[in-house]
């Protein structure tokens, strides 16, 4: 399916999504030698009804630099999967011990803690079958795996989730809080960009002006969440709010104010799309998802 930059952002959101869960979908049926009870965990918390944002820029990506986005289809569903197993082992009592995710329980709440945990690790790995099987050419597949294997790895999403559960009721600074933030939220959005992108053989400029969206645009996302956290409403947002002064976490609003907070969040997206002139155009979308970034209440 081709782009269409003269629609709306929330159409084109909604029948996007309505692609990528289809595939995820067919990509969670598995065959008969997976345990029914794995699978019945594993599609309970991936096709539960969420933003897809992590997919949906990957397609966005790949349409700005020239591609169709049904080619990137697999590479979108392999990054919400990671995404999707990030959430079940964050979620767990040992780490956030959340209750709710998505407005369901959570995976370990319905499931049992080490139900959990194996639905988690059959994402993440399925997540790297579908690059290596379903990418059409092997040189993007390997150079696909490697970059989602990285920005989810050690140096990106768990180092930082690492450090994050490490500052719990500490005294840290703003220049701390960026850093955990940049490798355990910004990774993930980073590489969605940049999958698309490697589908789409894009051009280094290309690639540079997606980095920095990407880099912006992925605190804003914080931001956001951290304002989410404190005023956001738990009916619509389909999590419990107040979690994360509850548990002592280092935030945003904690460290520098709402107003604040939101000031830097809108700069942020600012110069998030100021870095997509180079696309013209056909980075409608991206524009519109960062803007959209702001708005959102859930």
């Amino acid at each position: 399916m081709v782009q269409t930059p003269a629609l709306p952002f929330s159409a084109y959101a909604k029948d996007t999504r309505v692609e990528i869960d289809a595939a995820l979908e067919r990509y969670t049926e598995f065959d008969f030698d997976c345990p029914a009870r794995l699978r019945e965990a594993i599609r309970h918390s991936l096709l539960a009804p969420c933003k897809r944002l992590r997919p949906l820029l990957v397609l966005m990506a790949a349409e700005a630099c020239g591609s169709d986005r049904e080619a990137a289809l697999p590479a979108a569903c392999a990054v919400e999967m990671v995404h999707t197993y990030s959430l079940i082992h964050d979620d767990l009592p040992a780490m956030d011990d959340d209750d709710l995710r998505r407005g369901r329980p959570t995976c370990h709440a319905k499931f049992g803690e080490a139900m959990g945990i194996l639905a988690g690790d059959a994402l993440l790995t399925c997540a790297f079958e579908i690059l290596a099987r379903d990418l059409s050419e092997p040189a993007v597949a390997a150079s696909c795996c490697a970059e989602l294997a990285k920005a989810a790895g050690a140096s990106g999403m768990v180092g930082g989730q690492v450090d994050d559960l490490a500052a719990e009721f500490q005294d840290a600074g703003l220049e701390q809080l960026v850093r955990i933030h940049r490798r355990k939220t910004g990774a993930m959005f980073l590489v969605s960009l940049r999958l698309g992108a490697l589908v789409a053989r894009a051009e280094p400029d290309q690639l540079a002006s997606l980095h920095t969206y990407g880099e912006r645009l992925g605190l804003a996302f914080q931001i956001a969440d951290d304002l989410l956290d404190v005023r956001g409403d738990q009916a619509t947002m389909g999590k419990r709010i107040g979690k994360d002064s509850d548990r002592g976490k280092l935030t945003f609003p904690a460290l520098l104010g709402v107003d604040e907070s939101t000031r830097r969040a809108r700069q942020l997206v600012d110069e998030a799309c100021a870095a997509l002139a180079i696309f013209g155009e056909h980075a409608s979308q991206l524009d519109a998802l960062a803007r959209y970034v702001l708005e959102r209440n859930h």
